[in-house]
């Protein structure tokens, strides 16, 4: 009977045990739901990895003037450049995970930097909770138009009648813009030669000086370009044509059937982040990508708006750090 009345002591303990954890558990969520109403009360840091003027910065600021509006605190970008987008990765994962830091996260400093640095001082999916993809961007295959070629099967038949001595800008290596252009070399089976250069700006110029041949390089940015005659586009890295540039065929129906590549970028969080907050910073955010104005601003880039939820932005970092290592490992590309 003693033994039988101490168990039920100790089994009466553990329910009161689980209960007050429940108890906890529940009151944390109801404190962390009423903090993510009052939040935010003071200015939000947006950090960004790459300099003024970039695609990168361009996005950041229009979301971050759509989100100040929004919240009813200012957004300020901080960029942070260096490193591929690493150095600005790492303050923001060392950041405070209470809402006011968030970061820009790329293809680059979300998944190629993992396979492309052998001791990068992050990790993409340890340190960050992921808020949304807020942008997809294709690249345009540019050509020098002193180059004898009009079609991209043209340009692939040249490249194989002269191997290695066809060059490519790139504004750095590691980028998208890289990888892609040596997914692009593996897949169409020709030797062209990687020439990096400091940032996207520099590329273009290089592009359109002649000291390189051809480049990827993103809408905006290339658009201008191509329109006055300096640079002739002949594809699309996107699976489907673009409405801003219709007569430009995809690479995959231009001659390599199954390429498709694009940049891209979103929001993350440092890691221990509040699911309340997380939360909330998503529902900013895809109400600012739907705005008119952002719509627009997209429509104009070539791009594709995001939105997506937090979870499915997770599952598509980790299918792009895969991805990427694949190129990587075949072209042999690094960064240190």
């Amino acid at each position: 009977m003693r033994r039988e009345a101490k168990g039920e002591r100790r089994e009466a303990g553990k329910r009161s045990g689980r209960g007050a954890a429940l108890a906890l558990l529940f009151c944390a969520a109801l404190a962390g739901a009423a903090w993510a109403q009052t939040y935010p009360t003071r200015p939000i840091r947006f950090i960004v990895g790459f300099g003024p003027g970039g695609g990168t910065d361009r996005i950041s600021r229009a979301l971050s003037l759509k989100m100040s509006d929004s919240m009813g605190q200012q957004v300020i970008v901080d960029n942070r450049p260096g490193g591929g987008g690493s150095i600005a990765a790492v303050i923001a994962a060392k950041a405070a995970p209470d809402g006011y830091t968030l970061f820009a996260g790329t293809i680059s400093t979300l998944a190629t930097n993992v396979s492309m640095y052998s001791k990068l001082p992050y990790n993409p999916v340890r340190d960050f909770a992921p808020v949304t993809l807020t942008q997809v961007t294709p690249y345009l295959l540019l050509v020098q138009p002193s180059l004898p070629v009009a079609t991209l099967r043209e340009f692939i038949a040249l490249a194989k009648a002269t191997p290695g001595r066809l060059n490519y800008a790139s504004a750095g290596s590691g980028g998208g813009n890289h990888l892609s252009q040596e997914m692009f070399k593996f897949m169409a089976g020709i030797d062209i030669v990687h020439v990096p250069y400091k940032g996207g700006g520099e590329q273009l110029t290089a592009l359109i000086a002649g000291e390189v041949q051809s480049n990827f390089n993103l809408v905006p940015t290339a658009l201008p370009q191509v329109r006055a005659g300096r640079l002739k586009a002949l594809a699309v890295t996107s699976a489907q044509r673009l409405p801003v540039v219709p007569e430009v065929p995809t690479i995959a129906e231009a001659g390599v059937p199954g390429y498709e590549a694009t940049s891209w970028q979103g929001v993350v969080v440092p890691a221990a982040t509040s699911r309340a907050i997380v939360n909330r910073l998503h529902g900013e955010i895809a109400k600012a990508l739907q705005t008119p104005e952002m719509t627009q601003w997209f429509a104009a880039e070539g791009s594709t708006a995001g939105g997506i939820t937090p979870e499915e932005f997770a599952a598509h970092i980790k299918r792009e750090i895969v991805k990427w290592a694949k190129v990587v490992k075949v072209s042999g590309a690094k960064a240190d």
